[in-house]
């Protein structure tokens, strides 16, 4: 009982209303569509979704690895070069790379995950490069001897280029799975046409086919080169010029003109 009796009961006093809780499941975003289009929301949006495109494209074009010649995109004949290190020499005009795209700015033998494989890790993951518009003498192959000069050119080649880095200019994929390209080397601090200097050497003639020669904008270039070489008895023009027979005569004699080259040619081949 009340005392006294005109008291009011505490019970009876209004109470603060109870706010009812919360749905884990209620959206914790504003739904007023005024929102979402706003520019503070709108602009860091487009920006943050042109960074990712933008970054994924430049990726695709300059930083993902290419493992092998079928891997090229058809949008990179013609347009585009891949820079990377000489893992092994084949024959005479022909090499295999191992892409390090970016270089040693991407970190590419000094970065840690960015090393250059060696051995049997090297199995499926280098490019054949066949040199654009020379030709080196071949050497000892399915039975038949190795011209002379051959292996002059093979190791010539093995010493100026493996184990560094190159430039290859790609022009097109040959039948053999062999990127053709014109390779570019630092020597002295100078960037040397390895095909040319062949050619001045006296080590390989220029490509010489009925159709399919790559050349790019070089054939007179490498034509003269060829000329000033033989008319001085470099390399494989020391002997006499009716004795002389060259690599595209010669393969034309033993039939090897429809069959790959050792060492640069077969798919999956192991060889680094």
């Amino acid at each position: 009982m009340r005392w006294p009796p005109w008291s009011s009961n505490p019970q009876d006093e209004e109470k603060p209303p109870q706010k009812s809780p919360s749905s884990w499941a209620a959206p914790v975003l504003p739904n007023d569509w005024a929102y979402y289009s706003s520019p503070q929301v709108v602009i860091p949006t487009v920006i943050m979704t042109s960074t990712i495109l933008v970054g994924r494209r430049l990726y695709k074009l300059y930083l993902r690895r290419i493992p092998g010649a079928a891997r090229i995109s058809t949008s990179f004949w013609r347009k585009r070069s891949l820079l990377g290190k000489v893992t092994s020499v084949g024959d005479g005009d022909g090499f295999r790379l191992y892409h390090t795209p970016g270089g040693r700015l991407a970190g590419w033998e000094w970065f840690p995950g960015r090393k250059i494989p060696t051995g049997k890790a090297l199995k499926d993951n280098t490019i054949s490069i066949r040199l654009a518009g020379v030709d080196a003498p071949e050497g000892a192959h399915f039975g038949n001897p190795a011209q002379p000069g051959a292996q002059e050119a093979v190791n010539w080649l093995t010493t100026y280029i493996k184990d560094r880095r190159v430039r290859a200019y790609i022009y097109k994929k040959d039948h053999y799975e062999r990127a053709v390209a014109t390779v570019y080397v630092r020597r002295w601090l100078l960037r040397r046409d390895v095909g040319l200097q062949m050619l001045k050497k006296g080590l390989a003639t220029v490509y010489e086919a009925k159709s399919g020669a790559e050349f790019g904008d070089l054939e007179d270039k490498y034509r003269r080169a060829e000329g000033w070489a033989r008319i001085r008895k470099k390399g494989i023009w020391a002997g006499e010029t009716d004795d002389f027979e060259s690599p595209r005569e010669y393969k034309t004699r033993i039939g090897l003109h429809d069959k790959p080259d050792v060492g640069k040619t077969t798919k999956g081949n192991t060889k680094a």
